[in-house]
């Protein structure tokens, strides 16, 4: 069985993103989901008023987090629900999840994030946002957050194809995305991205593609989810009236072709997650049944030692053409 040409972090056969944030802070940090109740330009009537196709913020959305809760209240009462779950926590990030959190005024969000900063137990921030809501301005005032405090930026990318961003209502283009990950890096700050596999219209070989280009981009780290189906969306309509638009996948073949996505990804690039999960309230089918993230983690580290590959392993080969 062959091994990897050199040890991932806790010995894994990825780079997993637990690992790299220890290297930062020398001890596991837990993500506290706060809501500061910002906005997003493609729900406001900037872009759009409907937000994405495949959008219900509250399905992912904990009930301690709620904009009219004041902030560090939220993280208290978010603390208190992860502590049993997570006790080997030495602190936590401040994780602005919901919507655009860069999509304010700078002096606002100057406002917000030290206001969390000033929380004792806070040692640093998550700050999820948009390709096309950030600026020089704000870019540059995270840079100097992070001279004293962890600062993560995480970008909502989705897929690398213009013509699927278009379809599911982005409202912005993989060339913004590439210039706000680009700015962000050049800054020093630890920037994130997220996927979706599965969005209607691409093939499982254009999805396969995106491991070169993604590997391309000076990311820290990625989080992977396969597509959910949420009740109420655009993204339900359609699934119902196009099903032939949309490469589905059980949970056996999901694992095989990360696996396979994995050996030409970027192995400097941490592994956030790889799959999503949605309470089942939330969705109009569950075929994986009601699977953990941690077990499917298990899975996956299986599976990797199975088939005796590891991340990266065919970074230099890459399976298509790039875009």
């Amino acid at each position: 069985m062959e091994t990897p040409p050199f040890v991932f972090p806790g010995g894994k056969r990825y780079r997993s993103y637990a690992a790299y944030v220890k290297t930062l802070y020398g001890g596991r940090l837990q993500k506290v989901v706060v809501d500061a109740g910002f906005s997003c330009p493609n729900r406001d009537g900037t872009l759009g008023s409907g937000g994405c196709s495949y959008c219900h913020n509250p399905a992912f959305h904990p009930a301690y987090s709620h904009p009219q809760i004041p902030l560090h209240r939220q993280i208290d009462e978010g603390i208190v629900f992860h502590r049993r779950r997570y006790a080997r926590a030495q602190g936590y990030l401040a994780y602005f999840q919901s919507y655009s959190n860069t999509y304010a005024p700078l002096e606002r969000l100057k406002k917000v994030y030290e206001e969390a900063l000033r929380h004792p137990k806070i040692k640093g921030l998550v700050i999820g946002t948009r390709p096309d809501c950030v600026d020089i301005q704000k870019l540059d005032y995270l840079s100097e957050l992070a001279r004293k405090h962890l600062i993560f930026i995480e970008y909502g990318i989705e897929s690398c194809y213009d013509h699927t961003l278009q379809r599911i209502r982005r409202g912005h283009t993989f060339e913004q995305a590439k210039e706000a990950v680009t700015q962000s890096a050049a800054r020093g700050l630890p920037t994130g991205a997220h996927f979706i596999f599965g969005l209607p219209g691409e093939t499982r070989e254009e999805m396969m593609n995106t491991a070169a280009i993604v590997s391309a981009l000076p990311l820290t780290s990625v989080k992977f989810h396969q597509l959910q189906i949420i009740k109420g969306t655009v993204m339900e309509q359609e699934y119902a009236a196009q099903p032939a638009d949309f490469v589905t996948f059980d949970l056996s073949d999901y694992i095989d072709f990360f696996v396979d996505y994995l050996e030409y990804l970027n192995p400097a690039i941490a592994i956030e997650r790889f799959a999503g999960e949605v309470p089942p309230r939330f969705v109009s089918h569950t075929p994986w049944g009601l699977v953990r993230h941690a077990a499917l983690v298990q899975m996956l580290e299986k599976r990797l030692e199975q088939r005796g590959t590891w991340q990266g392993r065919f970074k230099n080969n890459p399976p298509l053409t790039t875009i």
